[in-house]
């Protein structure tokens, strides 16, 4: 493999990776109020 590949393919892995753990710690509170579904401000 070429060295700009694996850059390429290591830049991939760590973006997914801190998107990954960026939803997982910090999830989106887009919506103020409840619903019909339950999500999660009871």
């Amino acid at each position: 493999m070429t060295p700009l590949v694996q850059y390429i393919l290591t830049g991939i892995a760590v973006m997914a990776a801190i998107v990954f753990l960026l939803r997982k710690f910090l999830p989106k509170k887009t919506k103020k109020s409840c619903g019909t579904d339950d999500c999660g401000c009871h």
